[in-house]
């Protein structure tokens, strides 16, 4: 009996260990793809941007959002939705129940296209690779889609946010969400309502795998 209960607690301890090690293996792996992210030249936005804005939140984070690009408050701080975007998201994701600081949060580029125009193609293609690769190493079971170029980066080439938004859609074995960008909710309010809809939808799934619902 005591030898049976002394290698539970082994394997409890040795699971204990086990996971530890991965997390800081993750976190590892994550900090070289973000220095391999900062020293890109491949496409044409790192010459006119003044940092790379990799990521922020949380490498063992079970939802990841993502959006289209850096804007200016983020190109300067290096950071993703810190601007009056960010704001917004921050108290929708707050007015949810979510915490930024569980979360993942990146974008499809991680240089700020001049004027914040949208990305061209061969941007996009170019910087993928790394979204891809911190999609893989996070893990996360949920990732939403903030905005059309994010839907349509990760989802299809002729995914709609107006037409998908509020619905999972599994790839991979996990599931993808569409909605607003926050910056279209600055400029529409008429999309706040259902975009609050989304989060709302998005908190209890999250809940849920979290073994909160």
């Amino acid at each position: 009996m005591e030898e049976n209960l002394q290698q539970t607690l082994f394997d409890f301890l040795e699971g204990d260990r086990s996971a530890a090690e991965a997390e800081e293996d993750r976190a590892l792996q994550l900090a070289t793809l973000e220095e391999k992210c900062r020293g890109c030249r491949l496409c044409r936005l790192r010459s006119g941007c003044t940092q790379v804005v990799f990521a922020d939140g949380s490498p063992n984070a079970r939802l990841m959002l993502v959006g289209e690009g850096p804007g200016a408050e983020e190109d300067r701080l290096g950071l993703p939705f810190v601007g009056a975007a960010g704001k917004l998201l921050d108290r929708i994701l707050e007015a949810a129940g979510l915490k930024r600081s569980e979360l993942y949060i990146a974008n499809v580029v991680k240089c700020r296209p001049p004027g914040n125009r949208l990305p061209a193609a061969d941007e996009v293609a170019h910087c993928l690779p790394y979204l891809k690769e911190q999609i893989r190493l996070v893990n996360p079971q949920l990732i939403v889609c903030l905005g059309a170029l994010a839907t349509r980066t990760l989802i299809g080439g002729s995914a709609s946010v107006t037409r998908m938004r509020g619905r999972w859609y599994e790839i991979g074995g996990r599931r993808y969400m569409p909605t607003f960008h926050p910056a279209a909710l600055l400029r529409d309010s008429s999309k706040k309502r259902p975009a609050w809809e989304d989060f709302k939808e998005i908190a209890r799934c999250y809940k849920e795998i979290c073994g909160g619902g």
